[in-house]
């Protein structure tokens, strides 16, 4: 049996269509993509590092999501993702000048303006490749892409500013996963959303917490 032969297998129970829900024919690895999809956002608005390995998992359910569905171009994305998470797992546990974990903060200025020079390019050249790839949607895909991966490492190294991003790709992911007829996933992302701007008020209380509790001691 060939390496192909052998992972179609593996991941066809996760295929099984469970319902419909509209136009979605909703299987195991959708509905665990909303699972867990929904479960890390809510580990990052806690700034719980167990948003990670829950992340992962998200990762691979759907990457075998977008491969059944012959979105190659999102189910390569899943693996940059699993890639950045792995990453942001260990900064959040040894990062930090002492080793002991990675602090919540702000981004430098010079950081933010580099990613907001860098978004243009990573959309361009995404957007070429999407093309190519038959993608139904490929500016959108590749703006959206670009954000999330620029969210994603500013959430890798708990800087507050990730969640802006989040918010603004989550905006555009919920009408695009519509047009692919995915349309959990699509609520998935809404439900992502208003997660996000949960998060972005709280990490905004906990930065400002230090700050009130030196003003109550003076």
């Amino acid at each position: 049996m060939s390496v192909p032969d052998a992972l179609s297998v593996v991941v066809a129970p996760l295929n099984h269509v469970l319902f419909h829900f509209g136009q979605d024919a909703v299987s195991w690895a959708e509905l665990l993509g909303f699972a867990t999809g929904a479960a890390c956002v809510w580990l990052c608005v806690r700034a719980n590092v167990w948003n990670f390995p829950v992340g992962i998992a998200n990762n691979l359910f759907f990457l075998v999501l977008f491969w059944s569905a012959r979105l190659y171009a999102d189910a390569a994305l899943q693996v940059v993702y699993l890639v950045l998470a792995v990453m942001g797992w260990w900064q959040w546990l040894r990062g930090g000048r002492a080793g002991t974990g990675q602090p919540m903060g702000r981004a430098r200025p010079r950081v933010l303006l580099v990613l907001a020079v860098l978004l243009v390019p990573a959309t361009w050249g995404l957007t070429a490749v999407l093309t190519r790839a038959s993608d139904i949607a490929p500016f959108w895909d590749a703006l959206t892409t670009a954000l999330s991966l620029a969210a994603q490492w500013l959430l890798n190294g708990k800087r507050i500013e990730n969640w802006y991003l989040w918010i603004v790709a989550d905006v555009v992911y919920v009408p695009l996963y519509t047009v692919k007829a995915l349309d959990l996933t699509a609520i998935v992302y809404v439900m992502m959303l208003a997660m996000c701007l949960v998060g972005l008020r709280s990490w905004h209380r906990e930065l400002a917490a230090p700050a009130a509790r030196l003003e109550a001691a003076a």
